[in-house]
């Protein structure tokens, strides 16, 4: 009696709509990548925001939340409607990305790109809007807010396209539950550090950010021009990048997890 023949066995990973094993490698055309130099662009924006826009900020609605309070509070330096043109603004950002989301999510590469178009131009906008612009006066008022909401506007598109893509512990603008994952899963709290690398390089990418941010704001001398012309400009080349040299034999609708 002959056997049946045998039917090869592919490897799961490489069927079409299975998700990949996480990917930690961090190399040029993979999506963790893209996310750890995007969050560079976050310690920039809370730089400019914070320090030269009056104790606001437009990428951490957290922050931003917690700075109205303050304001209502009567603490000195806040300002209520700083903070709520800021909570607006981005929020309406957060819905043009969630559109973007919904009408090109079919390919990946196509919708990354255009959100990173649509947000290095509100950037360049806001580097534009900041010629002119006194930091320490807050003054002219008409730039101020025409920089908080730009760049409010920015974050928001970015945020609502980082949730969507649900990359673990690659939000570009938190590190809450980053640095929180690190110590509940590592080998002190009886885990096995899953993602250790793309963690840890997330919170020194915002570190650096707001580092290289404050320097440029506090002691550059180009006001908040130039900060937000790096902004926009590392936004868009990385995302070109990732485009370039995306990852070969990936779907665009698989997510790296």
């Amino acid at each position: 009696m002959k056997e049946p023949p045998r039917i090869p066995r592919r490897d799961p990973s490489q069927l079409p709509g299975v998700l990949r094993p996480p990917n930690d490698a961090l190399k040029p055309g993979s999506l963790p990548a893209l996310l750890v130099v995007l969050t560079i662009t976050t310690g920039l924006i809370d730089a400019v925001s914070v320090l030269g826009l009056g104790r606001v900020f437009t990428a951490n609605m957290t922050g931003n939340i917690v700075f109205l309070g303050f304001a209502l509070a009567r603490v000195p330096e806040f300002s209520a409607r700083r903070s709520l043109a800021a909570l607006a603004a981005f929020l309406i950002g957060a819905v043009i990305g969630g559109r973007l989301g919904t009408r090109l999510d079919h390919s990946r590469q196509r919708w990354l790109l255009s959100v990173a178009v649509i947000e290095s131009s509100l950037l360049f906008a806001a580097a534009l809007a900041a010629s002119g612009y006194d930091s320490g006066a807050l003054a002219p008022i008409a730039r101020l807010y025409a920089l908080i909401a730009l760049t409010a506007l920015a974050m928001g598109i970015r945020n609502a396209t980082a949730r969507r893509l649900a990359v673990p512990d690659l939000t570009t603008t938190v590190l809450t539950l980053t640095l929180a994952g690190l110590a509940a899963d590592s080998w002190l709290a009886g885990g096995s550090n899953p993602r250790w690398v793309r963690r840890l390089a997330s919170v020194a990418a915002m570190l650096g950010g707001a580092v290289v941010g404050g320097l440029l704001v506090l002691r550059g001398g180009g006001g908040l021009g130039l900060p937000l012309v790096l902004t926009g400009a590392i936004t868009l080349i990385a995302t070109l990048v990732y485009v370039a040299f995306a990852e070969r034999g990936v779907p665009d609708g698989v997510a790296h997890r």
